[in-house]
C-alpha cells in the first residue's frame, strides 16, 4: 500500500506543465505563472533534488509571436510556430532559472529516441549526465522536425517515457484542473475528485475526455496513458493542478493534493522498460479469457493455442501488442513469428505448427523473456 509521505523522499522528479497552465487564455505567455514554477523547481533542486522539467508552450509562444490568433491546422504551420517559440520559451526559462542559480540544457526528442533501443540508451545517458553535473533538464518534443510517424505525440506521453527513461521516482503532471474527476466538474457540479486511482482500466478511461483547451494538445485521457506508463514502471505520478502556488511543495511533502497513481511494486528492468513503451507496436495479438488469465496470474509464455486472431502486419523480432477479447491491453513482447505465419498457426497446439508450417523454431509465440505485463490480476472477475 502506497502512503503519499513516501513522496517526501522522492529524489529524481519529471514535472510536466502543460500549454494552458504557461499562457494566458489569449495564448501570451504567463511569465508570473512561469517565474512561481521555476522558483519552486529551483528551490527542490537546492534541496538536493534532481529535476527534469518537459515543458509545453513552443507553438503558444510562436503563435503569439507570429500574431496568430488560432492554432495552425497544418504540420508545417505547427512546425513554424514551434521553431520561432522554441528559442523564446528556452530564453525565458534560462534568464529566470539564472536568477536562481540553476543551469538548464534543452533536450528535443523525437519518437526515433524512444523506438530505437541504441538511441533510447543514449538519451538516458545524456539525461543521467546532466542530473549528475547540477543541470536542470528541460524537454520538449523536437516539434520542428518531427512528421507524424516520428512524433510522440503529446507531452504528457513525453513526459512518462522521460520519467521510464531516467528511473525517476516521480512523475507530477501540472494540469489546468485539480486531478482526476468522478465527471467532467465544468458540467457536473456533484463531481468529485478522486484522490487515488490503483489501475487505470477501461472505466477510469471512460470518464476522461478527449482532447483539452485550444492552447494544448492533450487532454485527461493522455493522462491516463502517461500514468499506465508511469505506474507499471515503478514510478508514482501526480496529476495536480499548475495554477496553484506551491503545488509543488505540496506534492513533494506528501499532501493530499491531486490525484495520486501509486506504482507497481517492482520496477521493470531497463530492457523491458524498453520493450514495453518505447519500441514501435507493429501489430496485434488478441488471445482468449484462458489464456489472458495464465499470461497475468503466472506471467507464462504466450503459445499459438490461445491466440484467437491477429491484427497488423510484422515481422519476427517485432514487438506486439497482447490484447484480451475485450480489447484490454495486458502485455507486449517480441514475436517469435511474423503475422502470416502466426496467423496460420493460431489456435493450434504447440505439436501441431510443424506441420502447419513445415518447421517449428520457437514452441512459443512470445516467450515470457521477451515479454512485459502490463497488468495483473489473480481472479477472472477482476480481468482487466
Amino acid at each position: 500500500m502506497f502512503d503519499r509521505s513516501q513522496l517526501q523522499a522522492s529524489h529524481r522528479i519529471v514535472v510536466k506543465v502543460g500549454t494552458s497552465t504557461l499562457t494566458h487564455a489569449n495564448g501570451k505567455l504567463n511569465y508570473s505563472r512561469i517565474e512561481y514554477l521555476v522558483r519552486e523547481l529551483a528551490d527542490a533542486a537546492n534541496s538536493g533534488k534532481q529535476i527534469l522539467l518537459v515543458s509545453s508552450g513552443a507553438v503558444g509562444a510562436g503563435m503569439d509571436r507570429l500574431g496568430w490568433k488560432e492554432k495552425p491546422k497544418t504540420i508545417p504551420a505547427k512546425q513554424a510556430a514551434a521553431a520561432v517559440g522554441q528559442g523564446i520559451l528556452m530564453h525565458t526559462y534560462e534568464k529566470l532559472f539564472g536568477e536562481y542559480g540553476q543551469i538548464v540544457a534543452q533536450v528535443l526528442l523525437t519518437r526515433e529516441d524512444s523506438v530505437n533501443r541504441k538511441r533510447y540508451a543514449n538519451s538516458r545517458n545524456t539525461l543521467l549526465t546532466l542530473l549528475d553535473i547540477g543541470v536542470i533538464p528541460i524537454i520538449n518534443e523536437n516539434d520542428a522536425v518531427a512528421i507524424d510517424e516520428l512524433k510522440i505525440g503529446d507531452n504528457d506521453t513525453l513526459s512518462a517515457n522521460v520519467a521510464a527513461i531516467v528511473d525517476a521516482d516521480l512523475l507530477i503532471i501540472l494540469s489546468d484542473v485539480d486531478g482526476v474527476y468522478t465527471a467532467n466538474p465544468q458540467k457536473d457540479p456533484s463531481a468529485r475528485l478522486i484522490e487515488e486511482i490503483a489501475e487505470v482500466t477501461p472505466e477510469v478511461e471512460a470518464i476522461c475526455g478527449g482532447a483539452g483547451t485550444m492552447r494544448g494538445t492533450g487532454g485527461m485521457l493522455t493522462k491516463m496513458a502517461a500514468a499506465r506508463m508511469a505506474m507499471n514502471s515503478g514510478i508514482v505520478m501526480v496529476i495536480a493542478s499548475g495554477a496553484k502556488d506551491g503545488i509543488i511543495q505540496a506534492v513533494l511533502a506528501g499532501k493530499q493534493v491531486g490525484t495520486l497513481f501509486p506504482p507497481r511494486q517492482n520496477r521493470l528492468q531497463f530492457r523491458k522498460r524498453w520493450l514495453a513503451f518505447g519500441a514501435r507496436i507493429k501489430g496485434r495479438l488478441i488471445v482468449d479469457r484462458g489464456c489472458a488469465l495464465a499470461l497475468q496470474k503466472s506471467g507464462s509464455s504466450l503459445l499459438a493455442a490461445g491466440i484467437k486472431s491477429v491484427e497488423g502486419s510484422f515481422e519476427q523480432g517485432n514487438t506486439v501488442s497482447i490484447v484480451n477479447q475485450d480489447g484490454w491491453e495486458i502485455a507486449r513482447g517480441l514475436a517469435n513469428y511474423n503475422a502470416a505465419d502466426t496467423i496460420k498457426i493460431m489456435g493450434a497446439h504447440t505439436h501441431e505448427i510443424a506441420g502447419l508450417l513445415g518447421h517449428k523454431p520457437y514452441d512459443e509465440v512470445v516467450h515470457r523473456d521477451n515479454m512485459v505485463l502490463l497488468c495483473r490480476h489473480e481472479t477472472e472477475e477482476s480481468i482487466c
